[in-house]
């Protein structure tokens, strides 16, 4: 049923949160989020600087009075995205809340199309969808296989999980929660964050119209990279699940068991360059859960400016 304790009229204030760490693009982003579609809105943006020093302020401010933006730039050390994500929240006053990344860019209804998808169901937490963009002399398995967009949080046919990577929420849904900084280096803060907030009754929905872009750039164009983020994946669903009462034993079983299977397929369709690998990937995000259930320490992905 709808809210009526929310206010339409003051829905149209929004904070737009960015994390960054080291990356140029982040000036793409904010240009990409100055585009924006926001009639009689008001629209902040803020970005948390993960980085030792504020190594970002000046391309920020700059962008800021640049691009005409409201914003505010926050010091948020050091290389834990956790940290940063959580200084956004704490900076974050607008009843709505968004979060994209620095290294993605927004189409210019990104944000109508999320607050149009948040009105029309009054759910709390609304994600985006995030399509890669290749370059062109990627191999052709790469945006055939398309393993670097990012897929809907939907497994058996519900939200579970989430992202940060393209999300609207209710900064009343999200309340005292924050961003678990254990997670703040290896990643998996954000999925570990939506299924707390998904376990306090939140209700979460998904917006297929409401996109941003990512550009694929050289260091993550490899198939090493791709089985790496998908192991630590897999340890941060392992951990989820071990939080939420699954045995080590039987996690373990049904991790190879399925890790198995991945690899049978990979073996079976070696005709296609997409297929095999999207299942030897696949493998490695299963070696990731039975990782965490055997108590591997969590893979570091973050503080490089790459990662």
């Amino acid at each position: 049923m709808p809210d009526s304790s929310v206010n339409p009229v003051a829905e149209r204030d929004v904070d737009v949160c960015v994390c960054t760490f080291r990356r140029a693009s982040i000036a793409d982003l904010l240009a990409s989020l100055a585009k924006l579609e926001t009639p009689g809105w008001r629209m902040r943006v803020i970005v948390a600087d993960n980085d030792d020093t504020p190594s970002a302020r000046g391309v920020v401010e700059q962008a800021f009075a640049a691009q005409g933006l409201e914003g505010r730039y926050v010091h948020a050390p050091a290389r834990n995205i956790s940290i940063a994500r959580n200084a956004c929240l704490n900076a974050a006053t607008a009843p709505l809340v968004a979060f994209i990344d620095d290294d993605e860019t927004a189409r210019p209804d990104w944000l109508a199309r999320l607050i149009a998808r948040r009105e029309a169901t009054q759910a709390g937490v609304v994600f985006g969808k995030v399509e890669a963009v290749y370059p062109q002399d990627a191999p052709a398995w790469m945006p055939a296989a398309d393993m670097h967009s990012t897929p809907p949080p939907i497994h058996n046919g519900t939200i579970a999980g989430g992202y940060t990577c393209n999300v609207l929420m209710r900064r009343d849904a999200v309340g005292a929660l924050r961003f678990d900084p254990a997670f703040g280096r290896s990643g998996g803060e954000d999925t570990t964050f939506f299924t707390q907030l998904q376990r306090t009754g939140v209700a979460m929905v998904y917006a297929d119209d409401a996109i941003v872009d990512e550009p694929i750039p050289p260091a993550r164009s490899s198939l090493k990279w791709l089985k790496t983020r998908a192991y630590r994946s897999g340890q941060t669903w392992g951990l989820v699940k071990l939080r939420n009462g699954k045995q080590k034993v039987m996690l373990v079983a049904i991790s190879l068991a399925k890790m198995g299977f991945s690899l049978a397929i990979a073996g079976l369709t070696f005709w296609s360059p997409a297929r095999w690998r999207r299942s030897a990937v696949r493998s490695r995000f299963h070696a990731g859960v039975m990782g965490a259930a055997l108590g591997k320490a969590p893979l570091e992905l973050y503080g490089e400016a790459s990662a």
